[in-house]
């Protein structure tokens, strides 16, 4: 609408250049403020947003690409990772020019500087917490890094070549408008012919048009200088009223387009959108369009202004809306440094502890960022606070994983003594004694603590590999005792059936001889399986029966049982079990000398009883009994001292 409105407006000179109609003076922004004190609204309230306007065109005037920066908008870059933000400048420097991603840029390198430091200060604190070297410095090398710090370099290159650029223009401009002032007082003179005055006139606001920026802080002086030499050139000319009215309506038309325009902004739903059009419309009735009549300068100037101070208030409303807005961000922001502090006085004692301990303040970190701008005027200070938050979480971490760090130490000796054993029993052969030493470093490895996380995996890889190597050695060792106990078993099953077919003489030694013959026999043909010990039970109950047959002595049977039973532990080498034999037998001769002097006390009792009848028969079976436990405490004796044989 603006480039549409631009294209329509005649030039203020009238279409024929060399036949100007000159108009009455034009009026300055600061004639304009002082006639529309009629108004409603008092001439402060109207000045503060006509200074707004003027204050963003002289801005503008300076450096013009300021207009582009609005076209690009503004992103949340505080919730961007570190590849992203890369990517972002990248991309704005690559396509965009240099003064419409000034904001941008500043943004995403103080974005960009933040989550930097804080991946830096991580690891740092992994690199503290684990590193055994105190003569060790803390190095870390991110290449992202380096690409951004190369993009950066080539927009501040940019950037210094504009303003460079720029400062020369300035000055060059500068002084090519004030020669054009210069000439503008000149041309007041009587004794040059009216029509070469009014060309030169024309060429020189023609040239003034195409002067370009100057410094802002000359803006409004240089123009309203330029205007007010026009108006005198205008007074002095006194040309005749019908054309100068002609002007007027020309000059009048097109401020009442402007207007339209305006009243049509005011309704624009992008307020920011609005007040930069209306930024270009007051350039426009300033520098494009020459005065109108006195009887419409008031009223026309007072519609303008009230309009301009309409989309001037919806502006401001929108700043305190967002002022609004980040108040309660900073409130936010806050109560989350607050939750972080209070996290920073916790104690905590374990690993697991701290794990949750450093996601709680993860979370409040990202949360931090995702909270919107906060006030410009405490952003600093927020930012500061939230910093000295977590710089004193984790100073407390430290501390922890610091006094930690010597214990992980100890822990990490310990392991590597298991690694070396294990190393030194992989390839052993004695699996029997081997065997229960391997499984008890292994539950000493579960027992020890953490080690530094960089030497965990390698000697966890050295001791697993050891242990493993021992006892693939020890599975393929079973397997082929297992081939050898299963061809025992068939063999033993086959035996156990020609024994039952087996009978007796009748000679008590010929018969005796050879059930011990069987019983050598049995031993001989090697052990079985362990699921298939049942096939021994079935052997010694057919035993039994054939000692029960021979009429053994108690004794007798029970020694030939016990013999059996030791040589067959000691073929197997299990000296655990023959260990746990003869403490069973100690135990029992104890139990059995016990039980012997309680029968001879109570045999005392009874025999020293006046009226005592002797040898009654309570007397004759406490005999009875002494003489069972004697001959049972004489069978185990005899054990013990065959286990102490071997």
């Amino acid at each position: 609408m603006l480039e549409e409105m631009n294209d329509n407006l005649p030039e203020a000179d009238g279409n024929n250049k060399e036949e100007v109609t000159p108009s009455v003076a034009t009026e300055t922004t600061e004639d304009a403020v002082n006639n529309a004190s009629n108004s409603n609204e008092t001439p402060s309230q109207k000045h503060h947003a006509l200074d707004a306007i003027e204050n963003s065109n002289a801005e503008e005037s300076e450096d013009e690409t300021i207009k582009e920066r609005h076209t690009i908008p503004m992103k949340e870059y505080g919730t961007f990772s570190l590849e992203q933000l890369t990517d972002e400048l990248k991309n704005l420097i690559v396509v965009d020019k240099v003064m419409s991603i000034k904001e941008h840029v500043d943004e995403i390198k103080k974005a960009f500087t933040i989550e930097y430091n804080h991946l830096i200060e991580e690891k740092r604190e992994e690199f503290n917490a684990e590193n055994t070297d105190p003569n060790e410095e803390f190095e870390y090398h991110l290449p992202l890094k380096s690409k951004f710090d190369e993009y950066y370099n080539v927009y501040r290159s940019k950037l210094n070549a504009h303003y460079k650029n720029l400062e020369t223009n300035l000055k060059s401009n500068l002084e090519n408008r004030l020669a054009i002032v210069e000439e503008l007082k000149e041309l007041i003179n009587p004794q040059e012919n009216i029509k070469d005055t009014l060309k030169h006139f024309n060429e020189l606001r023609e040239r003034w048009k195409t002067a370009g920026p100057i410094p802002k802080d000359k803006y409004n002086h240089v123009w309203n200088n330029f205007h007010f030499h026009v108006e005198n050139f205008y007074d002095y000319l006194h040309l005749d009223r019908e054309a100068r009215d002609l002007d007027f309506k020309h000059n009048l038309d097109q401020k009442q387009k402007i207007i339209a325009r305006v009243e049509e902004l005011t309704q624009e739903a992008d307020v920011n959108k609005a007040f930069r059009e209306l930024q270009d419309l007051h350039r426009i009735w300033k520098e494009d369009i020459g005065p109108v009549s006195k009887e419409h300068r008031d009223e026309i100037w007072n519609q303008f202004s009230e309009l301009t101070k309409k989309i001037h208030d919806k502006r401001e409303l929108l700043f305190e809306n967002q002022r609004s807005i980040e108040l309660d961000n900073l409130e936010k922001k806050k109560a989350i440094i607050a939750q972080i502090e209070q996290i920073a006085t916790e104690k905590v004692n374990t690993h697991a502890l701290w794990l949750q301990q450093i996601d709680k303040v993860e979370t409040l970190r990202s949360d931090f960022f995702a909270i919107g701008k906060v006030p410009s005027d405490v952003n600093e200070s927020t930012w500061t606070a939230f910093k000295a938050a977590v710089r004193k979480f984790n100073s407390l971490k430290n501390a922890f994983y610091k006094e930690i760090k010597k214990e992980q130490t100890e822990n990490l000796n310990k392991k590597l003594a298991l690694v070396e054993k294990a190393k030194e029993l992989k390839d052993s052969t004695d699996f029997a004694s081997t065997t229960p030493i391997m499984k008890k470093i292994q539950e000493e490895w579960k027992q020890i603590g953490h080690v530094p996380r960089k030497y965990s995996d390698k000697i966890w890889k050295e001791f697993k590999d050891a242990c493993n190597a021992y006892f693939d050695h020890l599975k393929e060792q079973k397997k082929e005792e297992n081939s050898e106990e299963i061809e025992a078993f068939d063999k033993k099953k086959a035996y156990l059936e020609t024994l039952r077919s087996f009978q007796l003489t009748g000679d008590h030694k010929t018969d005796l001889d050879a059930i011990k013959l069987h019983i050598e026999n049995w031993k001989n043909l090697g052990k079985v399986p362990f699921s298939r010990r049942h096939i021994e039970g079935k052997f010694n109950k057919i035993l039994d029966a054939l000692f029960e047959k021979l009429s053994l002595s108690k004794k007798e049977t029970e020694m030939i049982r016990f013999t059996n039973r030791i040589d067959s532990l000691t073929e197997s080498n299990d000296t655990r079990k023959l260990d746990n034999e003869k403490i069973f037998i100690m135990r029992k001769i104890e139990e059995v000398q016990n039980e012997i002097f309680q029968l001879e006390n109570n045999i005392q009792f009874f025999t020293n009883t006046k009226n005592a009848k002797k040898e009654n028969s309570i007397v004759l079976e406490v005999r009875k009994n002494i003489a069972i436990h004697k001959e049972s405490l004489e069978v185990w004796k005899t054990k013990l001292q065959q286990l102490r044989e071997l």
